[in-house]
């Protein structure tokens, strides 16, 4: 009897740790779409259309870089609503969760999170939703940000494409990291060819989180509130060594902007200006 129970209490503490280990990686992965602060609604279809690019990779890339620090700087405060959601199958026992958390956000880099629900799995619950606000308050720091963001520092850029879709044209760069690092990824990004904002990201880690996962794939995508474009849906899969996949949904909802001065036109650009004039005599 004794026996039993003694490998009763050994299964369910590998249980948590798996578990645990699930949601660790998820939390990392997920920083690095949150460390990004970019861009925008994704468009519906993922085809490369064969338009000639009006511009070259290094203008994209340093507009993209010059127009994030413009918003940043411009955004000063917001509010919304967030829906955490994992369902988690696999050894030993399949769990799930939901949490709906108020966010407000304070420049330079401040975050506050007031929990509105919380349902199912308690250890969803304390161990990957409660840990994944933790770690976005750590992205937060300017260090994290400098060494996450999207520039040639980090990355290297390739233009593979130039979409026209019904949101706009749109620039598509694949991205790879520069270095193993937790923060960093490898994939694709999509660019808008106005705003110069990043609208949708499908990539992987450029370091695996854990020993415990063989994959992480995730899409981010964004929505713009005014002059700002802010995370609009996350969803991420883990694939667990071991066996089985955890499913991470993040919905956005409610945006506030509470605080805020508008960009100018000496911010935006000169050669965004001179790609729609060229596109507009012809």
């Amino acid at each position: 009897m004794k026996v039993r129970e003694t490998d009763h209490r050994a299964t369910m503490e590998i249980a948590n740790v798996l578990c645990f280990r699930a949601g660790f990686a998820i939390r990392l992965f997920l920083i690095l779409a949150m460390v990004c602060q970019a861009a925008s609604a994704q468009p519906s279809e993922t085809t490369l259309a064969v338009s000639p690019s009006p511009l070259t990779v290094e203008q994209v890339v340093r507009n993209l870089a010059q127009m994030n620090l413009h918003r940043v700087e411009a955004l000063h405060a917001y509010q919304g609503t967030r829906t955490y959601r994992v369902v988690y199958q696999g050894f030993p026992a399949n769990r799930n969760a939901e949490m709906v958390v108020k966010v407000n956000y304070l420049s330079p880099g401040t975050k506050e999170f007031v929990i509105q629900s919380a349902t199912g799995s308690e250890l969803i619950v304390d161990r990957v939703f409660k840990k994944l606000l933790e770690a976005e308050k750590e992205a937060m720091g300017p260090e994290i940000q400098q060494r996450s963001a999207l520039t040639n520092d980090n990355y290297r850029f390739t233009l593979i494409g130039y979409e026209s879709t019904s949101s706009g044209s749109m620039y598509v760069l694949s991205v790879e990291p520069r270095r193993k690092d937790k923060f960093l990824y490898q994939g694709r990004i999509w660019v808008d060819a106005r705003d110069f904002a990043v609208v949708r990201i499908e990539a992987e880690p450029a370091k695996n989180p854990s020993f415990w996962t063989r994959r992480t794939d995730i899409v981010q995508v964004y929505t713009k509130e005014n002059e700002f474009w802010l995370p609009a849906y996350n969803h991420s899969v883990t694939s667990i060594r071991l066996g089985g996949n955890a499913d991470l949904t993040i919905e956005y909802t409610g945006y506030k902007i509470t605080d805020a001065r508008q960009l100018s036109s000496s911010e935006i650009p000169r050669s965004t200006l001179h790609a729609e004039a060229s596109h507009a005599q012809e």
